[in-house]
């Protein structure tokens, strides 16, 4: 499996929308959003980043449909019309070719089902818009999926560092990896420069770090430290928005993963996980839902048939999953 034409395009997309996000982050005071019904928000940057990614995918292969997490619909409605200009405006700054209805356009791409067969892409234009609008982590996410199978994953991570253990390290990464041929990472300034990444090789779990969601919503910070005492561990739990935790455990900077699931019947999003799965899968890592079972990417635009998320180096994995299921 080469799908390295593939791997280009994506890369390039993911690099785009990271240049977008980083310039609207970077003046988040006049930032417009709008709120979904879920109350989450939704930003100039997000729409923007899907725009960018889905025209590039669409231009390159177009006859594979895309999962993706905004629509164009309100965008269209009068009373938004600064909040698409300002889309506007900040796409044109990366892609002077896209004028408005192109724009829109491309954000609709993401409306497929997904399913169990045939190839289509998902993408996260901004995992983690909170802490995105805090100035702090957050990522572009995008994968393929080939019959209900992640096989190609790239991570945009705008705000974390390529190498934090030299001084002054540089900021703005991307993380990739496709089935079989391993993971790595480049700095988001010259994807020429990729290194191979691994997962820590921690077996004891008192020494390994765990890595939780900022937001209180996004995973069960009790049942976590039920965990962590089966486990015995002293660390201080890393907290960190979006897939970026998954970059974290990639890199070795943490060992444990854990969303574990705040209300009964909640069904996680298959761009939320697509991407960081398949890296941290061939960074040497294990993932399987809190019961055990593997993750699948089959049934649609969410993990229905899975509760929560269980992703940590190898070395820990089967003890971490042992006590997930004695302490739920």
């Amino acid at each position: 499996m080469k799908l390295q034409n593939e791997l280009t395009i994506a890369k390039e997309a993911v690099r785009q929308a990271s240049v977008l996000c980083a310039s609207v982050q970077s003046s988040l005071g006049s930032v417009v959003q709008l709120d979904k019904a879920d109350k989450s928000p939704v930003t100039v940057a997000d729409y923007g980043a899907q725009a960018l990614v889905l025209n590039i995918l669409a231009e390159a292969f177009p006859e594979d449909p895309a999962v993706g997490e905004e629509d164009a619909g309100e965008l269209r409605d009068p009373e938004n019309a600064p909040l698409l200009s300002s889309i506007i405006e900040q796409v044109q700054k990366v892609d002077s070719s896209l004028e408005r209805n192109r724009i829109l356009d491309s954000i609709d791409r993401g409306c497929h089902t997904g399913g169990p067969s045939g190839r289509f892409w998902t993408l996260d234009p901004i995992d983690g818009t909170k802490g995105f609008l805090r100035g702090d982590q957050y990522a572009v996410a995008l994968a393929l999926i080939i019959d209900g199978e992640v096989v190609l994953g790239v991570l945009g991570c705008p705000n974390l560092t390529v190498d934090p253990y030299v001084s002054n390290p540089q900021v703005g990464t991307i993380l990739y990896a496709v089935k079989g041929q391993g993971a790595y990472r480049a700095p988001r300034s010259d994807l020429s420069r990729a290194f191979k990444i691994t997962c820590d090789q921690i077996s004891d779990p008192a020494l390994a770090v765990f890595c939780e969601s900022v937001e209180t919503g996004h995973t069960a910070h009790g049942w976590s430290k039920k965990i962590t005492e089966l486990l015995g561990s002293k660390s201080k739990p890393f907290r960190i928005d979006s897939q970026c935790k998954y970059a974290a455990v990639s890199l070795g900077q943490a060992s444990i993963y854990l969303r574990l699931p705040t209300r009964p019947g909640y069904e996680e999003k298959i761009w939320d996980h697509a991407a960081g799965y398949i890296i941290l899968m061939e960074a040497g890592g294990r993932i399987s839902d809190t019961l055990g079972q593997p993750l699948d990417f089959s049934v649609g635009r969410t993990l229905r048939n899975n509760q929560g998320i269980v992703a940590t180096s190898s070395g820990v994995f089967d003890l971490v999953l042992q006590a997930t299921i004695e302490s739920a």
